[in-house]
């Protein structure tokens, strides 16, 4: 059920879930400060009570609502990065709902970069606890038609068009020290944001990275708090997915499906033998393979098939958020000696 943004406002304020358009992936919205709404989120996905909300905000200014501490550190990289694919994690202030927080003492707050969202925000004065409108561990929208399929056309959508980052937003742990770390990798890597703020994350610093930066003591992360996307299972599509590092076993799995008959359908990444039947190609870009990533798997998974196969990316740093969302959706096939 499509909307209006002036829809979408009178029924966020009065307590309901709608589904909202942001340039990651379409999140499905509740006032973050009624917990009654924010129980529908969790109702709706089949999400569990501790896995907690990302609040989306309006400005920067209305970061002071919620956290008890701004550090420097947390402060250079949302002018740099916000409104963007920036998700940060602050200590929240005592009045901040257990339910946003999922238990945790910490909050995570965006500024998302969609007009139509941006516009809602301001327009309606709330805040917007936002997880992936989808049901939980499943594949994440990044289109209307996706949430329908997904959710059901119950569900009220507020249409902005197609994501265009197409993967969910780089989270970023922050103490009340500035010390940082990621928890979740998104399009903003961990070494971009090393260099904005000229200081290496404790992950840097014990792969032993020698650059001419500030060094941090690496003991963040030892009680780093949840944050959505850490779950071993997640932005799964229906059909079982395997993962190939290497070409030649993907061809040589399909074979072998096809020999069992069973069907199957390739997403393939970048140039090189392809396999019979369905298959999509992606450029061998990291940014354009992000943003229609999920968009290729839901085409994939309506097929209705016995598998589907994935040729990973390399496994190297400018891959590493395509490579979490892959490793999560599906498992990693072993070549056979």
């Amino acid at each position: 059920m499509r909307i209006s943004l002036e829809q979408a406002i009178v029924r966020l304020k009065q307590g309901e879930v709608v589904a909202i358009p942001t340039e990651t992936v379409y999140g499905l919205a509740a006032d973050a400060t009624n917990d009654s709404a924010l129980k529908k989120i969790f109702e709706i996905k089949q999400r569990p009570a501790d896995h907690p909300l990302i609040v989306h905000i309006g400005d920067i200014n209305q970061a002071e609502n919620w956290v008890t501490c701004f550090p420097e550190t947390a402060r250079k990289l949302v002018e740099r990065y916000w409104p963007g694919p920036l998700t940060i994690v602050l200590p929240a202030k005592e009045h901040v709902s257990r339910v946003v927080r999922g238990g945790e003492s910490t909050v995570a707050l965006r500024v998302p970069n969609h007009p139509v969202t941006l516009a809602l925000l301001q327009q309606s004065a709330l805040s917007l606890a936002a997880p992936s409108a989808n049901l939980f561990t499943q594949l994440s929208p990044t289109t209307v038609e996706h949430v329908e399929k997904g959710l059901g056309d119950v569900i009220p959508v507020l249409d902005g068009g197609a994501c265009q980052v197409g993967i969910e937003s780089t989270i970023v742990n922050v103490t009340a020290s500035g010390q940082w770390q990621v928890l979740r990798p998104g399009v903003i890597s961990e070494a971009e944001i090393a260099e904005v703020l000229n200081q290496l994350s404790p992950h840097q610093l014990k792969l032993g990275q020698n650059q001419k930066v500030q060094k941090v003591p690496a003991t963040v992360g030892e009680l780093a708090p949840r944050v959505p996307g850490q779950h071993a299972l997640h932005y799964s599509p229906r059909t079982p997915l395997l993962l190939f590092k290497e070409r030649d076993a993907l061809i040589q799995c399909s074979k072998a499906l096809t020999e069992a008959h069973l069907t199957y359908a390739t997403l393939l990444i970048g140039e090189g033998l392809q396999p019979q039947g369905k298959v999509i190609s992606l450029p061998n870009q990291p940014d354009k393979v992000a943003a229609q990533l999920y968009d290729a798997l839901h085409r994939l998974d309506a097929l209705k098939l016995d598998r589907l196969l994935v040729a990973l990316p390399p496994a190297q740093a400018e891959w590493v958020a395509v490579n979490d969302r892959l490793s999560r959706a599906g498992t990693i096939e072993q070549v056979q000696a």
